[in-house]
């Protein structure tokens, strides 16, 4: 049987958090569609097994469904560091490098990892590519002021760079920002490069990439079967 995408999601975020949250844990709570099923489980963990958990979420909106489901949520400051972060991806390259921000949530999920000591990456297997930026633009978070500036400069990198739109208005992060989504026509050949490229143009913020971040990687394929990226790197 084929899974459908939202299950391989459910899969293989309740794998992650049943095989690494443990209790009295500092967890980090990642945004996005497969996030959602690893703060659920973990709510139930909370409610069910009595875990005490310190919880710091990576953006507003998994803040607010944290909280739904009985989670205590902290400032990361008020936190030393996270045992632990479980987060998506909308990409993640054969070393485990991997693009985010397709949730919006990127600014926080950068700094939420940069606190983090084991950074855990779930995601159905369409995130798997050869290559960053090959399936998924790279979002850029960058200030309001000048944002059609910041766009050109950003175009010189090889990029095209789009607005992110919502409901007909500039998407506007958490942090107030807009995002531009940049498509590289063939990929981004040298992640590193272009990383430090961006992150000295003026107006950026924080970029998507997100390079020698993640402790592991667990994917879900449409069977159901599991599989550790961390392994491949490794036998590499």
């Amino acid at each position: 049987m084929v899974l459908e995408a939202a299950e391989m999601k459910r899969i293989v975020a309740e794998a992650a958090v049943d095989q690494y949250v443990k209790d009295g844990m500092n967890v980090g709570l990642g945004t996005g569609s497969t996030a959602y099923y690893a703060i659920r489980r973990i709510g139930q963990l909370v409610n069910e097994n009595g875990y005490r958990l310190k919880c710091v979420a990576t953006s507003v909106q998994s803040e607010e469904l944290a909280r739904g489901w009985g989670i205590d949520v902290l400032d990361l400051d008020e936190v030393d560091k996270l045992d632990i972060t479980i987060d998506g991806a909308d990409e993640i390259d054969p070393k485990m490098n991997l693009v985010k921000g397709l949730g919006g949530a990127l600014l926080r999920e950068k700094i939420v990892a940069a606190a983090t000591v084991s950074e855990i990456i779930v995601a159905d297997d369409s995130k798997l590519v050869e290559k960053l930026g090959t399936k998924a633009p790279l979002p850029v978070e960058v200030l309001r002021f000048g944002h059609q500036h910041t766009s050109h400069a950003l175009k010189r990198q090889g990029c095209e760079p789009v607005l992110r739109m919502k409901d007909g208005k500039p998407f506007v992060t958490d942090g107030g920002n807009y995002i531009y989504d940049c498509r590289f026509p063939n990929g981004i050949e040298n992640p590193f490069f272009i990383e430090s490229r961006i992150d000295v143009t003026p107006g950026v913020v924080e970029n998507g990439l997100f390079l020698n971040t993640a402790f592991e990687a667990l994917v879900c394929d449409p069977e159901g079967n599991l599989t550790r990226v961390s392994e491949t790197v490794k036998r590499d």
